[in-house]
């Protein structure tokens, strides 16, 4: 696989940007506990949440600085650890950190509607449909490994750096979709979410083992590494989806008793009572 063309400079930068970015993320977020906490004593902040988010900084911080940011540029098995933690497992923290409701709890009230009111728009409904997390996460895959476009990543900084934050948006999404706490009005049922996440497990079983095989993959790479880096995805995937599978079962919440109660008690075309 060839070694990214990149400067001296242009390595500084990349090493020094996530190192100054993410404690600045980090300190935000601690901003945001702090002044939840002043507006709503009784609500607190849960500080697994916050646990949650430190821990999703270290791991970009690991993905993004020495000694796996060099090996990534020079060996396909870095390239896939980077993803792994990039695209899976940094975005199921940050997820389970809940940060769309500290900022509703954080905001001016004026700010905090009009955020909720982005929650309930067209936008919002079409990026959590079942079928668009799936797609953008595990079937941009695909594209990435079975066409030029990977190799080409190789040769530019700057698409690098998208390809980056393609993997960490999609996998927000994603995690997001299946178990985020935060709120969102148009997030699928608990069933949908399970079949989502199966068809993410089996693209990524999929994928990787044509990759091991070397059926269609287009990676400029030796095959050992190719090989090596197909292993890391299958079980790392695994594992990932696993602990996204535990944080579903641990996020979701049935519907109260009343509730279903009065779905069933409710004849055809009779509006059911509001609590």
């Amino acid at each position: 696989m060839p070694a990214h063309g990149h400067a001296a400079g242009g390595s500084t930068l990349e090493t020094l940007l996530p190192a100054l970015l993410l404690p600045a993320a980090a300190g935000a977020y601690l901003l945001l506990v702090r002044r939840a906490r002043r507006r709503n004593p009784a609500l607190g902040w849960s500080r697994w949440r916050t646990s949650s988010f430190l821990a999703g900084t270290a791991l970009l911080g690991a993905a993004l600085v020495p000694p796996l940011a060099p090996y990534a540029h020079e060996d396909f098995r870095g390239h896939m650890a980077q993803h792994m933690l990039i695209g899976m497992y940094a975005p199921l923290a940050l997820v389970l950190a809940a940060p769309v409701t500290l900022l509703l709890r954080s905001l001016p009230a004026t700010r905090a509607r009009q955020l909720a009111a982005s929650l309930r728009s067209p936008p919002a409904r079409v990026l959590v449909h079942p079928l668009v997390a799936p797609a953008l996460s595990t079937g941009s895959l695909a594209v990435l490994y079975f066409t030029p476009l990977y190799n080409a990543t190789t040769d530019s900084p700057a698409a690098h750096w998208l390809l980056h934050a393609h993997f960490l948006l999609s996998g927000c999404l994603f995690a997001h979709v299946i178990a985020g706490p935060d709120p969102a009005p148009h997030r699928p049922s608990v069933r949908a979410r399970l079949i989502c996440l199966g068809v993410a497990i089996t693209g990524h079983a999929v994928i990787s083992q044509l990759m091991y095989g070397g059926f269609w993959v287009d990676i400029h790479a030796p095959i050992h590494q190719v090989q090596a880096g197909a292993e890391i995805m299958y079980y790392g995937g695994d594992i990932a989806e696993l602990l996204l599978a535990a944080a579903l079962v641990s996020t979701w919440r049935p519907a109260p008793r009343h509730r279903r109660a009065a779905r069933r008690t409710t004849a055809p075309g009779e509006a059911p009572a509001v609590a």
